[in-house]
């Protein structure tokens, strides 16, 4: 018997009934369709994941759900070598797909070229489900970790999850196991960054003792320094680029290139991309 519970915009997908609830019925509405079983540990992870995003885009796709075991012929007919895969049918064709567990922000990548949410109506966005917290996700995470323990794409998550929930120390240490090609994958250089600013912020003074020091005395580097790292841990990221931007301008190898590193880290660890693009056009017309 499947696991799935069908829902508005979540339902089983037979061979019987494919022609019919994915091909023609993509000609109207996109059809999200995931390939999974019920012993595969990161399809556990993603299900959840994509069954929110069909629910939040309120019917601009419906989410098909394959179960592998019980329909081997329509897993064979898209190709399907690993699961968790996901396709997105459109107007008949397959469009785009991926294997793999990935995180809510990547499914959201994923989707955006081809849907856009539809706004929820009254009754819908009473019933919208919470978002899922940090603590959920480390949860959700640990469980498929320990089905399926050699899915290092998991541990990353639940290293961003840890780092999310302010347990910098659990998230290094599951960034540091992390076999060499998560190494350099770009959510583990924004966590490494992130987590590389939150230690330098840690036994700073507070923001008013560092903007006091700055005051009295402009070259006080480390002053700059340390009052940077504070405001970005307190969500103040521009004011905390200026002041590395004080030090490369007017000491750029002050502590061995300090300010330059502390940039390049500041803007990995930030989502917004037109304030980090500005930033890093004022760097550079200060270092060439």
């Amino acid at each position: 018997m499947s696991e799935v519970a069908a829902t508005t915009h979540v339902f089983e997908v037979h061979q019987e009934t494919f022609e019919a609830d994915v091909l023609q019925a993509s000609l109207t509405t996109p059809i999200v369709v995931d390939f999974w079983a019920t012993w595969c540990g990161p399809c556990k992870a993603l299900g959840p994941v994509l069954e929110k995003l069909a629910a939040e885009y309120n019917g601009a796709f419906r989410l098909g759900k394959v179960d592998v075991d019980q329909e081997q012929e329509l897993a064979a007919m898209f190709g399907v070598k690993s699961i968790p895969t996901v396709v997105l049918v459109k107007d008949g064709q397959v469009l785009d797909g991926f294997a793999g567990a990935r995180p809510e922000g990547q499914v959201r990548e994923f989707l955006a070229p081809h849907v856009q949410p539809l706004p929820a109506t009254d009754d819908a966005a009473a019933a919208e489900t919470e978002p899922e917290t940090p603590e959920q996700a480390i949860n959700r995470l640990q469980q498929a970790i320990a089905e399926t323990p050699a899915n290092a794409e998991l541990k990353l998550d639940l290293a961003v999850a840890l780092q999310q929930a302010g347990r910098d120390d659990a998230a290094a240490a599951e960034l540091a196991g992390l076999p060499v090609n998560l190494a350099t994958d770009e959510r583990a250089v924004r966590l490494r960054s992130k987590l590389e600013l939150a230690r330098a912020a840690q036994g700073a003074p507070d923001v008013a003792a560092l903007q006091k020091r700055v005051e009295t005395d402009a070259s006080d580097w480390d002053a700059h320094d340390q009052l940077g790292v504070r405001l970005l841990a307190a969500g103040d990221a521009e004011a905390g680029l200026e002041q590395f931007l004080a030090i490369l301008q007017h000491a750029p190898e002050w502590n061995d290139g300090q300010a330059k590193k502390r940039l390049l880290a500041a803007f990995a660890s930030l989502d917004d991309a037109a304030l980090v693009g500005r930033y890093r056009r004022r760097m550079a017309s200060m270092l060439f």
